[in-house]
């Protein structure tokens, strides 16, 4: 039987130490945004408020009215370095950004559609979760939020060849290393119809279907953690692992379609 997927809780409060950065936030996004700001949301684990203070990440998305322009960009840039300097327990404020109408038009549906109801929280603007109905797990869901691995395996793999910067090095090991965790537990999300939002939970539903990868699963959090390891390390995961997973889709999408 199919499931409805859940949403966050919007009326209990977020973890109260982490409220200045919250309220600091969505002042200044507005203000330097200005008319080009729509809305902001939280999302991660703050959103689901079991963040841990001092370790996690604070993130957000910004619906902007328009495309933006380079100053908007680089004022939006310096707000989000400014937050994570000005508050050491955070480690780090990540921001992703979106048209309206990409948000609105019919291909955003499943992308943002489900990542706006069901992995985010509005905090401030016109809340654009009411435009979207409750969906239901699916491939097609699994698929729109997870299936870009190739084209991530691809552009991150020349990333990390061609850096010679650690601290960019451990950023890119970081997000490829999610990046395929996140992956692996899309690849069984329709067979499971089991919803997580944290990931630890999404790799165990997806041991209990490819237990022989629980060391892959483990590098790659090993590359989360942003542990330093040789590139040449990071390289084999991805083209071994990572290679797995893009074929796994690909059969996977054959199959259903």
């Amino acid at each position: 039987m199919t499931k409805r997927l859940p949403v966050l809780s919007r009326d209990h409060g977020f973890q109260q130490e982490y409220m200045p950065v919250l309220l600091d936030a969505v002042k200044q996004f507005r203000s330097g945004l200005s008319t080009a700001f729509h809305s902001i949301y939280l999302n991660g684990s703050v959103a689901r408020r079991d963040a841990v203070w001092g370790k996690s990440d604070v993130n957000f998305t910004i619906v902007v009215k328009h495309k933006l322009q380079s100053n908007e960009a680089s004022a939006l840039n310096a707000i989000t370095w400014r937050l994570t300097n000005h508050y050491p327990h955070v480690r780090n404020v990540t921001t992703k950004v979106v048209v309206l109408d990409d948000v609105l038009g019919l291909a955003g549906i499943f992308e943002w559609g489900v990542w706006l109801k069901h992995c985010s929280v509005c905090l401030n603007g016109d809340d654009l979760s009411s435009r979207f109905g409750h969906f239901e797990i699916s491939w097609d869901i699994a698929r729109t939020l997870n299936g870009d691995i190739k084209t991530q395996l691809s552009e991150y793999r020349h990333k990390i060849m061609k850096t010679k910067v650690t601290e960019n090095y451990l950023d890119y090991c970081e997000h490829i290393g999610k990046k395929m965790i996140w992956s692996a537990y899309c690849l069984v999300l329709h067979r499971k119809q089991q919803w997580e939002l944290d990931i630890n939970k999404g790799a165990d539903v997806f041991l209990e279907y490819f237990p022989e990868h629980l060391m892959d699963i483990e590098r790659a959090f090993i590359l989360a953690s942003r542990t330093q390891v040789p590139k040449k390390a990071a390289i084999f995961l991805m083209d071994q692992f990572g290679g797995w997973l893009v074929e796994e889709f690909d059969k996977t999408n054959r199959r259903i379609g």
